[in-house]
This record gives C-alpha cells, sequence and structure tokens, in this order.
C-alpha cells in the first residue's frame, strides 16, 4: 500500500489510499480510501505507517543517547576543514571528539569520557569505546602534528581568501593551574588576577579578520617581548609569507622584536607606553596640544608617530579617579570615626591600611595621607593630579608601514583590530571553550590541550557567524540564538527506542521541532537524514 496525491485541477489533489496488485501478469491498482479530508498530521502518520517505521512497535517510545549536538558540532568541523587535516587515523578522531567535547562540554578528560556515553559518539564520529589513558595518548600525537595541521589551515584560509594575509595581529594572554606539577607551569604576572598560582603564556596569531592561525604555549614566566621571535618562525618557515604587518599591544614589540622583524622583512604596528610617551613629552618630540586633536602624526627616528585621544576613555578614567577619592574620603571619614570612639583603636594602623589602599588604587602619586592627632588627613597635590591625568585616554602609535602603504587612520584602525584577539582570548577562557582547569603535567600535552582549544575557536567562530547570519546578534535582538543557545536546543535531539513484542530495542531518529530545524539549517544541515546502520527515521 501507498499514499498517492492525484492532481485535481483548480480544486485541492485528492489524497488516496491505494495498493498495487497483479491481474493475468498485468500491475493494477485500486483505491482503498479516499484520506483528501483527513488532518494533514495524520495522513503524514498513515504514509509512515505504510512504509513500515512502525512494523514491531509496541507503542512505547524511550529517549537514548543526544545526537543532535555532535551531528551540528561535526558538520562545522567538516565546514571550517578541521575534519580533513586531522585525517582518518584513530588519533584522529579521538582529537576531533576532544575537540568537539571542547565546545560542548569542556572539563577533564575523564569527564569527557563521562560525557561520551551520553552522546552518539560512535555513529557521529566512527569512535567505539575509550577511556582517559587513549585521549591522553590522542593529545601525545595532536602534539606532533601541530605543525602540519596549522600549514594545512592556513593554505586552506589563503584559498578561500584569494591571498595570504597582508596584516597579522599577535597577543598574549596567561592561564593558570591549582596544582604545582606542570612542567611549563611557573610564577610571573598573572593577567587573572590569581597570585600565588602557577601558570602558562599563551600566543596566538590570528590573521586581520581574527581568524586563529596558530598558538604557542611558553613557561608561566616568559616576557611578552620574547615571545614574538617564534611569531616570525611561524610566519616566514611554516606559512612561508615573504612580506606582512605584525600588530602587536603597547610592550609587546620592543627593540629587539623590531629588529627582528625588520631583518625578515617584515613590518610592525605597536603601542607605546605612558613612560615613554611622558618621555617624548619631556623631550620636546611630542606636545601635549597634539592629543587635543582627533588624529595627527609626528615622523622620529624615521618612524612614524600616531597620536590619538579617546574622549570616551578620557571621560571615563576621570570619573574614575574622583570615585576613587571618594571613596578615600569615606574610608578616611569612617576610620577617624572609630579611633574617636575607641580609646584602644590604633591611629597608625588605620594609617598604614589606608596608605596601602591608595598605593593599590593608583592614588599615591597626588595624595598624601597623614596623621594629625590621632586623625588622619588628606592632603591633595592639584598640580601632581593634572599631570597623572595628562595621558588619560591618550595613546601613541609607532609603525614603520610607508605613510604610502597605509595612512594615519587606518593605522589607528588596525591596531584596534586586537580587540578581535582580545575576543577569542575571552571566549577560550571565561565565556564558552573554559580552557580552565588545566589538568596535565606534561608540556606536550598542555600545548596540545591548547591546540585542541584553538581548534575549537575556528569552530566556535563559524558557529556564531553562522547563527548571527539566521537569527541575528544579541545586541540587536535580545532573544536572539547564540551558540549556547543552540547546543541547549540540539541537546534535546535524542535517538528514541521502540520495543517490539520480544522485548528488543529498535532506535529511530526523531525529526527535529521548528527551531532546531532552523539551527541546523544554519549550518547547513537538513533532514531527513539516513541513519547509521539499523537506525530509521520516525
Amino acid at each position: 500500500m501507498y499514499i498517492a496525491r492525484v492532481p485535481n485541477r483548480k480544486s485541492r489533489p485528492a489524497i488516496l489510499l491505494r495498493e498495487s496488485y497483479r491481474e493475468g501478469g498485468k500491475v493494477c491498482t485500486r483505491t482503498i480510501a479516499n484520506l483528501t479530508n483527513w488532518a494533514p498530521e495524520r495522513v503524514v502518520a498513515m504514509e509512515r505507517l505504510v512504509k513500515g517505521e512502525f512494523d514491531d512497535w509496541s507503542g512505547e517510545m524511550t529517549s537514548g543517547e543526544i545526537f543532535g549536538v555532535l551531528l551540528a558540532l561535526k558538520q562545522l568541523a567538516d565546514q571550517v576543514g578541521i575534519t580533513r587535516v586531522l585525517g582518518s587515523a584513530a588519533e584522529s578522531k579521538l582529537n576531533l571528539f576532544l575537540i568537539l567535547a571542547r565546545i560542548a562540554h569542556g572539563g577533564s578528560r575523564l569527564s569527557a569520557v563521562r560525557w561520551a556515553k551520553q552522546h552518539t559518539v560512535a555513529d557521529v564520529l566512527g569512535v567505539e569505546g575509550f577511556d582517559e589513558d587513549d585521549l591522553y595518548a590522542a593529545l601525545d600525537w595532536l602534539a606532533s602534528q601541530q605543525e602540519r595541521i596549522e600549514r594545512e589551515l592556513y593554505q586552506a584560509y589563503v584559498k578561500e581568501q584569494g591571498q595570504p594575509p597582508v596584516l597579522v595581529l599577535y597577543d598574549v594572554t596567561s592561564s593558570y593551574f591549582e596544582g604545582e606539577c606542570n612542567e611549563l607551569g611557573q610564577y610571573g604576572y598573572n593577567r587573572d588576577g590569581k597570585r600565588g598560582k602557577q601558570q602558562i603564556v599563551i600566543g596566538l596569531l590570528t590573521a586581520e579578520d581574527g581568524e586563529p592561525l596558530a598558538v604557542r604555549v611558553f613557561e608561566g614566566n616568559t616576557a611578552d617581548p620574547t615571545t614574538v621571535a617564534s611569531q616570525i618562525t611561524i610566519l616566514k618557515e611554516q606559512f612561508g609569507i615573504a612580506e606582512v604587518v605584525m600588530v602587536g599591544d603597547r610592550g609587546m614589540i620592543k627593540a629587539k622584536g623590531k629588529a627582528a622583524l625588520s631583518a625578515e622583512g617584515f613590518r610592525y604596528i605597536t603601542a607605546l607606553t605612558d613612560a615613554q610617551i611622558r618621555t617624548f613629552l619631556k623631550e620636546g618630540v611630542l606636545q601635549t596640544d597634539l592629543f587635543d586633536t582627533h588624529l595627527c602624526e609626528v615622523e622620529h627616528d624615521d618612524k612614524r608617530l600616531i597620536v590619538r585621544r579617546n574622549e570616551t576613555v578620557r571621560v571615563r578614567e576621570r570619573r574614575r579617579r574622583e570615585d576613587k577619592l571618594a571613596q578615600l574620603q569615606a574610608k578616611i571619614a569612617e576610620r577617624n570615626a572609630f579611633v574617636k570612639n575607641s580609646r584602644r583603636a590604633s591611629a597608625a594602623a588605620g594609617l598604614a591600611t589606608l596608605q596601602r589602599w591608595a598605593k593599590s588604587h593608583k592614588l599615591s602619586a597626588f595624595v598624601t595621607l597623614t596623621l594629625k592627632e590621632r586623625a588622619i588627613v588628606c592632603t591633595l597635590d592639584e598640580e601632581a593630579k593634572a599631570q597623572d591625568a595628562l595621558l588619560d585616554g591618550c595613546y601613541l602609535l609607532e609603525t614603520d608601514v610607508p605613510l604610502t602603504l597605509m595612512d594615519a587612520k587606518t593605522v589607528d584602525a588596525r591596531y584596534r583590530d586586537l580587540q578581535k584577539v582580545e575576543r577569542n582570548f575571552r571566549t577560550v577562557k571565561t565565556t564558552f571553550l573554559e580552557i580552565r582547569p588545566i589538568f596535565l603535567r606534561k608540556a606536550e600535552r598542555t600545548k596540545a590541550h591548547v591546540f585542541v582549544a584553538m581548534l575549537a575557536l575556528k569552530i566556535t567562530r563559524r558557529f556564531e557567524a553562522d547563527l548571527h547570519r539566521t537569527f541575528g546578534s544579541t545586541e540587536d535582538d535580545p532573544a536572539a540564538i547564540t551558540p549556547d543557545d543552540a547546543l541547549v536546543a540540539l541537546g534535546r535531539l535524542t535517538y528514541l527506542y521502540s520495543t517490539d513484542r520480544n522485548g528488543q530495542r529498535h532506535p529511530h531518529l526523531p525529526r527535529p521541532d521548528e527551531q532546531q530545524a532552523k539551527i541546523l539549517e544554519a549550518i547547513g544541515l537538513s533532514f531527513p537524514l539516513k541513519p547509521k546502520a539499523d537506525k530509521r527515521a520516525v
């Protein structure tokens, strides 16, 4: 039997339940029932029934493993090219699992093994049973393949863009450990504000649009400028780039880095520190009124100095300074009142505490705290305060890119593109991929763990772009679907199991609801899908 839809001129088609039979060696058809007036959902149910989709079904359905999450992320990995460059070896498939699990789950290798039991890893990724030791071995393999994978992904990026990047962005961050046994872990400048914890330093190299190209891990006490040399090696030897402009944050590209870039024919854009700006002001290279203009340029020692003041930042810094002063005055008043009402209270101890507070909040340059009898007195040096506020919102860019190739406005815009790298770091460290905590000891495995996060970042960027095209951004619509929302919605797509009269379970793939269908369509997937092996769509 089957469902036939017969055109009916200007009326709606007739929907008929028919069957075929043979009579005298000839195939004949007869109509069993007219379903034209049935509700559409009943017609669909009948159509699935005659196809045999409900054979041996007892009428009860139970949910099974989640397949929507890995299915979608695997599609994105294919689009980015990660599946292709990893290859088909057993270690490749395990690393693909680690990358996708980093997006959807995070956590340690052991927790990833537990997470895998709730998802269709075998059907979607072709990976059968494994444990955490298998995942550690996969990380060892990935560490040995990192340069090759980065190079092949870079070549794919160049092919997609039509040309090599003319500008690259570079920045570093740090990530701390809870333990003290990692081979790369050292005490250093902690950007997370976690004192007393060992850390690693991570350097991320991206294209102008923020697309990650390469990542390197250094010991936790590595100074930022010393990491530049490794990036030059990546650009020159690994990617074969002959000419490019590297953009680095203030204090990143210093004298040795500039010389190394120049020796390879590369150019740079960086920012100078406040101390360097004040030195230029003292020497007369710059004048304070230059910062009053929106954007201007000065030449010095064959370098271009781009002078800029951000008015929004200037106002914010001024308000922040006044707020801190108001807090200090309130603390002084509270402490003086306490000392006045308590004969045993130590005025000197209170003075020392507030002096430390003023220093930590960068007020000590123009604030002096003293004791007069038993009361704390705050003296404000207005001239010193004006000097402290002189460079509020000001920054100075330095570049050796000729004016004929890039004007001052473009240099400023390219420097501000570093925000894309910072956004990548936020995604990797806190908002989505959660690279911490790092449950590893060996150096190579730690590097591979960070590389897994970078590859996951490439997928996440594609995921965000696809969702943004379809649903918009949360900036425009607070109800827009984010990657987190999409993963929650896809997590409802699970296998459904029916049980026949003999007690045997049969898996089925459900149809996605409207929201799930839109998400899958946004990333290039649509139903019906052909299920694996004996798994049948219901």
